[in-house]
């Protein structure tokens, strides 16, 4: 007992000086910011970016400090966006301030009164709803792999429509894929997804692709084309094709899946319902809707798109049934 330290005494003892931290604990401090920096997937590292930088110009402009920023800084800022900015700009600039303020070890707090206040009268007022990303049905996956030639950029183009398709690959997903993460095999290929949105710990994951009923949508016909065209054992699966038709070594980027998609629906003659879009995500919610009419169990849906929220996984579900299941059609109308 009589070498035990009271609390009293364990607290007279302390530093009563607050300490500067050393070169040590500043490089720790640093390295421990970049793994929080690394936790984001690399799209959302870019936008977050882009809006602290739009951010501090505001305020350069206002007069204002953006770091540390008061709440009526933040407040006003978001008052600016209101008119001419979407709800989800607003809320992703929202964020990005917090995970700035956070990195540099200042306090912060969305849900405080004046952010919160402000937020809520901007939506009210300029809010309108989200267009949501049309889902691309199997029948107009096929209209659109019909406009592929089979030279390179269609070779290319086909595979990752259907592979797009067929995985409910995300498109930063797509464009991620190595050569030698699709493993061929007797039945199809084995797909390694090395990173994702819902997976920022790296741990991967792995899907199957079977071979398709029919030749012209089998994503494993249409991937081993583009392969024996793309001759390469390594490096990005889908690449830029140059207007010559020379395959070069440089990755597509998310966007390129976007505006390919928006050609080949154009070649198509492919139209989306008003307040509709047509994204590189109606692949996704293509297949999701697909695999539910087809009576695939939610779980097993779930497991092959990487889900892990239910309830998101169930809002593609939910704009099928609209019609299909609208209690309105049983009503004898």
């Amino acid at each position: 007992m009589g070498s035990e330290v009271a609390p009293r005494d364990a607290a007279e003892n302390l530093p009563q000086q607050r300490l500067k931290p050393t070169a040590k604990g500043i490089a720790a401090q640093d390295r421990a910011r970049e793994y929080a920096r690394r936790s984001m997937a690399p799209a959302t590292l870019r936008a977050y970016r882009s809006d602290w930088q739009h951010f501090s110009n505001w305020c350069a402009e206002a007069g204002l400090e953006p770091i540390p920023a008061e709440p009526s800084t933040v407040g006003a800022y978001l008052g600016s966006l209101g008119p001419t900015h979407a709800p989800t700009t607003i809320r992703r600039r929202l964020a990005a301030i917090g995970q700035m303020h956070r990195y540099n070890g200042f306090p912060w707090e969305t849900g405080g009164l004046e952010i919160r206040a402000t937020l809520k009268g901007v939506f009210a007022e300029h809010g309108e709803p989200v267009r949501q990303a049309a889902a691309i049905r199997l029948a107009d996956l096929r209209k659109l792999v019909d406009t592929c030639d089979d030279g390179p950029v269609g070779r290319r183009d086909r595979a990752l429509l259907l592979l797009g398709f067929a995985g409910a690959f995300r498109r930063s997903e797509l464009v991620a894929l190595e050569v030698t993460d699709v493993l061929p095999t007797p039945f199809g290929l084995r797909v390694r997804i090395r990173r994702s949105k819902t997976d920022q710990e790296r741990q991967g994951a792995e899907i199957g692709i079977p071979r398709g009923q029919n030749p012209a949508t089998c994503p494993v016909r249409a991937v081993e084309a583009w392969r024996a065209t793309l001759k390469h054992r390594a490096g990005p699966l889908f690449r830029r094709i140059s207007k010559a038709g020379s395959i070069g070594r440089d990755a597509l980027v998310p966007d390129s899946v976007r505006f390919l998609l928006l050609g080949r629906a154009h070649l198509a003659g492919i139209t989306v319902p008003a307040g509709d879009r047509l994204t590189a995500h109606g692949l996704r919610a293509g297949f999701i809707t697909e695999a539910y009419d087809k009576g695939v169990r939610d779980q097993d849906i779930m497991d092959h798109t990487r889900h892990r929220d239910h309830k998101t996984m169930r809002g593609y579900v939910r704009r099928a049934k609209l019609l299909s299941e609208s209690p309105a059609g049983k009503v004898g109308l």
